[in-house]
């Protein structure tokens, strides 16, 4: 499913959920077709400003799964920074961030992009304070790791939890900004 209401390829939408969504809904840090996890919705439009754009970096963490074993020099050279290649072809550095190397947890399925049990893979969370296009799955192509799961946990104090892929839960709008820590 891509994080679309409408698209002109052949792909699951949002409006494909079994959901009333409200007119005016849209997506707020999108994520792409190979990847998991949490997705806002609203019909507020002042909230992508407020979360993405403003001068109060918010934090974005995710659980990736890499292929082969990462090293803790690895997880240095990504917690402070890598040079990355952006829009328009510009090398870019990504600004500290915190990685750790995790246990698979257990409420994490199979997915159609496991790897199988014997070949070497480590779980990682990342959080980052921004999201240049596909910069997790690039930045852990720098340190010789192929993304095979990324899987996006929280936003914020607004986290997955147990939410199953394809369900939608609704928060008042006050709860939902104190969540995303920004002003209602």
């Amino acid at each position: 499913m891509v994080s679309q209401f409408i698209s002109p390829d052949d792909v699951g939408l949002l409006g494909d959920l079994d959901f009333e969504f409200p007119e005016g809904t849209h997506a707020i840090g999108r994520l792409d077709n190979q990847s998991e996890g949490l997705l806002l919705l609203t019909t507020n439009k002042k909230v992508t400003r407020l979360l993405f754009e403003g001068s109060v970096p918010h934090k974005r963490t995710y659980l990736v799964q890499v292929k082969n074993k990462m090293t803790q020099e690895t997880l240095e050279q990504l917690r402070t920074g890598v040079n990355i290649i952006i829009k328009g072809n510009e090398l870019y550095t990504t600004p500290p961030c915190d990685v750790n190397i995790v246990p698979r947890p257990e409420w994490v399925s199979a997915g159609r992009y496991d790897l199988r049990a014997d070949i070497p893979h480590t779980w990682i969370t990342m959080t980052l304070t921004e999201g240049k296009f596909h910069q997790v799955r690039k930045m852990v192509g720098v340190v010789r790791h192929r993304c095979q799961r990324l899987i996006r946990i929280s936003i914020e104090d607004m986290l997955l939890g147990d939410l199953q892929p394809g369900c939608v839960k609704e928060f008042e709008e006050a709860e939902f900004f104190k969540l995303l820590n920004i002003d209602y």
